[in-house]
């Protein structure tokens, strides 16, 4: 059996996963950053992207958004605004999003407004992307 760390995946709504991890990739700023048990103390902040762990030999796939990651030899903890498996994304409503996310881009907006929007076409698209690429 793999060697393993204690992992927790909290969304502002729930408890999105908690046990036993044997490998952990995520997106971090600066590209893809893998976590095994016994890796140096690291915190850093995640923007929108994908997720992976593996369990028991399987990988999990997750959508997230913007969040932090603390971790530990033992443990790591992200936390962030939501999490999601592929089967939990409702394609259509993210594809309405983008849209409308896209139309509000065309128009002459604040900076603040920008970013509004900007932040949620990227959660749109992170959406589609990993429930296109790993829910058949």
């Amino acid at each position: 059996m793999a060697k393993t760390f204690h992992l927790e995946i909290i969304a502002s709504d729930r408890v999105f996963f908690e046990g036993e991890c044997e490998h952990l990739v995520v997106t971090a700023l600066d590209g893809l950053l893998g976590i095994l048990s016994g890796h140096e103390p690291l915190v850093t902040s995640l923007p929108t992207g994908e997720l992976k762990y593996m369990t028991d030999g399987k990988w999990h796939y997750a959508a997230i958004s913007e969040g932090f990651m603390e971790v530990m030899p033992d443990f790591a903890i992200i936390l962030a605004d939501y999490c999601e498996l592929p089967e939990e994304i409702d394609v259509k409503r993210a594809e309405e999003a983008k849209k409308r996310a896209e139309e509000k881009l065309r128009h002459k907006q604040s900076i603040m407004e920008y970013y509004h929007t900007q932040a949620a076409l990227n959660k749109a698209m992170n959406r589609l992307k990993v429930s296109q690429k790993h829910f058949k």
